[in-house]
């Protein structure tokens, strides 16, 4: 695998700028160095029926974040970094073991802060003859510059639109700048991919290609959801594919920041639901509220996810 680290040595793949030479063994931001750590690969069953389909959705989870927030599900990779390290020649056979599974796409999750690792693998893969979709699963929070490279590689965005709430943005992870830096590397996928397609919510047709945009709403900020909503829908109207998300689940540092200490109740997931009509979005996945679910990982476990199961 030709794989180029000369954009590690003065780290600004993400919005930090950090400017670390991750290649010397110092940590950027996203908490690792120029060595790729991956914390888990396999087919994962709790996305949107557009990826996951009826066998899977093909996951590759990174290690690491540059976004930091702080209620975070994923923390045990994003924050505490755990995860596996592997030398650039093992990429390929661990994408292929999971491709081996027949999942319908091959799933980039978190993959920005290593994006020449990622790059790297796509390029090998494409050479070996792959023809799954690549799907770029992300926190929303990328460089806008440097869309139009991943889009040579990736046929799909998955990316989070978190914050339209400025001051929001800054208490939870840091970058008061989110709203506008997400927004606007939103804007450069749509031009590169369009809307996802196909679009069949049954999950019988899964993506080949386009942008679906997740929003997550948080306890006690329906204001912030509304605002996400009411933003999108000025810029790209309601043909955009969403994924209005109930899932949140507190984390352990909520309790000690006392913020986002209890789950969304069903009035705040209604009203952000009943915006979505309003603004007549159509393209949309929602979610049973639910007090439990199989879906919050803990990486601790051979396989994070209670609710994956076997492809059929």
């Amino acid at each position: 695998m030709n794989l180029d680290l000369s954009a590690y040595r003065e780290c600004r793949l993400c919005p930090r700028n950090c400017g670390v030479d991750r290649t010397a063994g110092r940590k950027g931001v996203c908490g690792e160095t120029a060595v790729c750590r991956i914390a888990h690969a396999g087919p994962h069953f709790g996305e949107e029926p557009s990826f996951s389909g009826t066998r899977g959705s093909g996951t590759i989870f990174f290690s690491g974040c540059s976004s930091h927030c702080f209620f975070c599900q994923n923390r045990q990779i994003s924050g505490e970094n755990s995860g596996r390290e592997y030398p650039p020649d093992e990429l390929p056979a661990l994408a292929e073991e999971v491709l081996a599974q027949a999942v319908h796409n091959l799933n980039f999750v978190t993959p920005d802060h290593f994006w020449p690792h990622a790059a790297a693998l796509c390029r090998e893969l494409r050479l070996r003859g792959v023809e799954v979709p690549f799907l770029y699963n992300c926190s929303g929070y990328q460089l806008p510059a440097l869309i139009p490279a991943v889009a040579e590689l990736m046929d799909i965005f998955l990316p989070d639109f978190k914050f339209a709430d400025a001051e929001l943005a800054r208490r939870c992870m840091g970058a008061a700048d989110y709203p506008d830096i997400a927004f606007a590397a939103l804007k450069r996928m749509v031009t590169e991919k369009g809307f996802l397609y196909p679009w069949d919510p049954s999950g019988r047709r899964t993506a080949a290609r386009g942008v679906l945009v997740r929003h997550l709403v948080l306890p006690g900020q329906v204001e912030n959801s509304l605002a996400v909503l009411d933003r999108l829908h000025r810029e790209f109207g309601s043909d955009l594919p969403l994924s209005v998300m109930s899932q949140y689940r507190p984390m352990p540092a909520c309790e000690g920041r006392g913020e986002f200490a209890r789950g969304v109740t069903r009035e705040e997931y209604e009203r952000v639901c009943d915006r979505v009509g309003e603004l007549g979005f159509w393209r949309v996945y929602m979610q049973e509220l639910t007090p439990e679910t199989a879906f919050l990982p803990d990486f601790r476990r051979p396989e994070p996810f209670a609710g994956n199961r076997k492809p059929a």
